[in-house]
């Protein structure tokens, strides 16, 4: 835990009582602070009282008597419209904060030179941020690793000079940290997503931009419009003597950056000449073009400490990867099963589907803005598309005359009937591939629940080897 010193003597109200709240909660209270905690669920509430936090209706509390307001950052805090303890707290003149601005505090407070590693994104953030950490542990530093990855920012360790805090950040969260300054700050991608949150794709940039304007050193990624023109924007400041901006790509060569290329990790960022950081060859964890622009920025990340000549290399090796992303659970024969149910959207489900040539796909869920409509170019790579849950009906409409389609409604009658016909291929690699391009809530309780079905339902298979 980090204890919130920076908080003693304070009184605040706290709302939102999940994970990161009761965490949030604890830290306050081990720093000094008055806190009092609401929620809208009354058994988020309960849990609280149970854990012995003082439970308050904030409804009819006196909100000038708060200094701040810790908000829960899946709550509204300007689009659609703000909560209505947002406007309380607006009214009584009080900040409205996440408790990654009271790390960021802490850290301010007690070791402002305490290393600490934020990265955003809209695809690939939990994949670099899980990959950088394990380079740094594996190199032999204490690392932290938390944030929108798990777990929360404020049940881990202290900032210190000695320890490197990881940090996966959303647009959520960078919203309600308006003092977020880490000494790295990665920004990976930009593509439409939570518009209705932010109220729109420049919105949503907007407020991802915040995470790299105040980095010691800004890594941004260079392959999508929106980013590219921040990661300009950096580095015109950086030219007019701000801080320090490193582009990556996953495939084209920069003058000055980090790269791609044949499957290395190239750096031309000490003096223009490329040199090789390591190579992605072989390593399943980290297929795909997608993962070459995760691969390179943690690598670009990791490269501005000291470690031992090779860190990188064995981290990238040695690498697990992430459930429910591009996750091998088995294999038969020529055919291999990847879950990848954490592609939410079409924009990360292309990634999946361009790194494979041969598929049998599994897609459908409660579908996002513009459905599958953007994967139709990549339907050459797919034999046959299996279609589940409500976006069912509507991809089927949207990907008649690219690829054969089959409405088969459950994930279970999708697997058996993937599996069936994708053994009757003769390629010598054949991917049954579960990336939905949808969310999960028609039919799971979130993309975890549909990754875990798709496990046990492949493993089950007759014939599969699991992993």
């Amino acid at each position: 835990m980090t204890p919130l010193t920076s908080m003693a003597g304070k009184t605040v109200a706290l709302f939102g009582l999940g994970g990161s709240g009761l965490a949030t909660a604890a830290a306050l209270l081990a720093g000094g602070a008055s806190v009092y905690c609401w929620d809208d669920n009354e058994k988020s509430r309960q849990r609280a009282a149970d854990a012995g936090l003082t439970v308050t209706d904030l409804v009819a509390a006196e909100w000038r008597s708060f200094d701040a307001l810790i908000l829960a950052p899946g709550v509204p805090l300007t689009h659609p419209a703000p909560h209505w303890t947002v406007t309380r707290a607006r009214a009584a003149g009080i900040d409205v904060i996440g408790d990654v601005e009271l790390f960021c505090r802490e850290r301010a407070a007690i070791a402002p030179e305490a290393p600490f590693i934020a990265i955003t994104g809209t695809n690939g953030k939990s994949t670099t941020t899980a990959l950088i950490a394990h380079i740094m542990y594996e190199a032999g530093a204490d690392v932290q690793l938390g944030g929108n990855i798990g777990t929360p920012i404020l049940a881990l360790e202290p900032p210190s000079k000695d320890r490197i805090h990881v940090i996966e950040l959303s647009s959520f969260q960078i919203d309600l940290t308006p003092s977020l300054n880490p000494t790295v700050g990665i920004l990976l991608n930009l593509s439409p997503d939570h518009i209705d949150r932010h109220g729109s794709m420049e919105g949503y940039a907007a407020v991802k931009e915040r995470l790299v304007d105040h980095a010691d050193t800004a890594i941004v990624g260079v392959d999508d419009t929106f980013s590219w023109e921040i990661g300009e924007r950096r580095k015109h400041a950086d030219s007019a003597g701000g801080n320090a901006i490193i582009p990556v790509s996953s495939g084209r060569a920069l003058a000055r950056g980090v790269y791609a290329q044949d499957g290395n990790i190239v750096s031309t960022v000490a003096d223009g000449t490329p040199h090789v950081l390591c190579d992605l060859a072989g390593n399943n964890a980290l297929r795909g073009s997608h993962n070459a622009q995760n691969a390179a920025a943690a690598a670009a990340c990791v490269d501005l400490w000291e470690f031992p000549d090779g860190a990188i290399a064995w981290g990238m090796q040695t690498f697990p990867g992430l459930p429910h992303r591009l996750e091998e659970v088995g294999r038969s024969g020529s055919v291999v099963f990847i879950n990848d149910s954490k592609a939410t959207n079409a924009d990360a489900a292309a990634r999946a589907l361009a790194s494979f040539d041969e598929i049998f796909w599994i897609a459908g869920g409660r579908a996002k803005e513009g459905g599958a409509t953007s994967l139709r170019p990549l339907m050459s790579r797919v034999r046959k598309a299996y279609l589940i849950g409500e976006a069912a009906e509507s991809f089927a409409a949207t990907l008649a005359g690219y690829t054969d389609n089959h409405i088969c409604g459950t994930l279970e009658r999708a697997v058996e009937e993937a599996y069936r016909e994708a053994r009757q291929s003769s390629v010598s690699e054949v991917a049954v591939l579960l990336s939905p391009a949808c969310a999960s809530y028609d039919q799971f309780t979130d993309y975890e629940a549909r990754g875990d079905t798709f496990r046990a339902l492949v493993q089950a298979l007759p014939g599969v080897d699991s992993l």
